[in-house]
């Protein structure tokens, strides 16, 4: 079963988005800042880190750095609300060792999942 930490300090967005994966098949856990996202993919290992790139203090893109360099294996989605993040985000991207996925919020937990399970498949 494919394990999925999402990383939002929005709590509601978080826990819809996990409640989305487990009703989708998956082991979901939501953490609500970078700093206890970290400490959480420690633990729980994920397949697969789904991250907001603006969160208070420290953002997902810093996250994702630290999840590369921490868990080789472990396959990044990022979301965004911001399209003015959009552009600095995907040179980001560019610059890590494999895929990562880009979506903006809102999008349909259709679009999440088939993004989702894109990336997966490249493991």
């Amino acid at each position: 079963m494919n394990r999925v930490l999402v990383v939002d300090d929005d709590r509601l967005v978080a826990d819809t988005l996990t409640l989305i994966f487990e009703k989708s098949g998956f082991k979901a856990k939501a953490a609500y800042s970078a700093d206890q996202g970290l400490e959480c993919s420690r633990e729980f290992v994920p397949n697969l880190l789904l991250c907001d790139v603006s969160m208070p203090g420290r953002d997902g893109l810093s996250l994702v750095n630290d999840v590369t360099r921490e868990l080789p294996a472990c396959r990044i989605l990022m979301l965004t609300g911001f399209y003015s993040n959009l552009k600095n985000v995907r040179e980001q991207a560019r610059t890590w060792s494999r895929p990562v996925g880009i979506l903006t919020k809102p999008c349909q937990p259709s679009e999440l999942l088939r993004e989702a399970a894109v990336l997966l498949a490249t493991a």
